[in-house]
């Protein structure tokens, strides 16, 4: 076991919502509603990226997790990692990937390793994006805490998305934090 591996389950506690509460940057805005693939972008503000495991397990679907398509009480595979752009970590991401969900071509999510999600869903023609949710994290939360072992310091609320994929009809659950020092806290970085 990695040191990193003896945070899991970080987990996302919080109400998300579909429109923030506040006032965000246009850069912050751009990442956090971007509907494109957030490894390809990342991978385009460096040379060298990166997934590292946190964990992953069966869990049961906690109510402050659970959606239309994912109801609290289901048997869902969680998954946390960390997304790395030339060795600074970027993104906390949390996916949950319903039993129901890991069959058949789908099976393979259940064995990415250090493949990023990401890329796997966007390469298929046939997946859907659902709303974006946003929220914001304090100081007290898990992830800032979680943050805070990677030797970064939260000065501000960390942001985060998430979004319910669909894949073949099988839904899937991604949530994404920025982590401190992001681009998409980088004021002139959106492209």
């Amino acid at each position: 076991m990695t040191f990193i591996q003896t945070f899991f389950p970080v987990t996302l506690a919080t109400q998300w919502q579909t429109q923030p509460q506040e006032n965000l940057t246009n850069t912050l805005t751009d990442w956090l509603f971007d509907p494109s693939s957030l490894t390809a972008r990342l991978k385009s503000h460096c040379q060298s990226f990166r997934v590292e495991v946190v964990g992953q397990q069966l869990q049961t679907c906690q109510v402050d997790e659970a959606n239309s398509a994912i109801k609290t009480g289901e048997q869902v595979l969680v998954r946390e990692v960390v997304l790395y752009c030339d060795e600074q970590p970027q993104v906390f991401a949390r996916s949950l990937l319903p039993l129901k969900s890991l069959t058949g071509e789908e099976q393979q999510l259940a064995h990415l390793g250090t493949q990023p999600l990401g890329q796997v869903l966007f390469n298929n023609p046939q997946l859907e994006r659902q709303s974006i949710e946003v929220e914001s994290f304090d100081h007290n939360s898990a992830v800032s805490k979680f943050s805070a072992t990677l030797g970064l310091t939260p000065e501000h609320n960390l942001w985060g998305r998430r979004s319910l994929f669909v894949l073949n009809k099988k839904p899937i659950m991604v949530a994404e934090v920025f982590l401190p020092n992001a681009f998409a806290y980088q004021d002139g970085i959106t492209a």
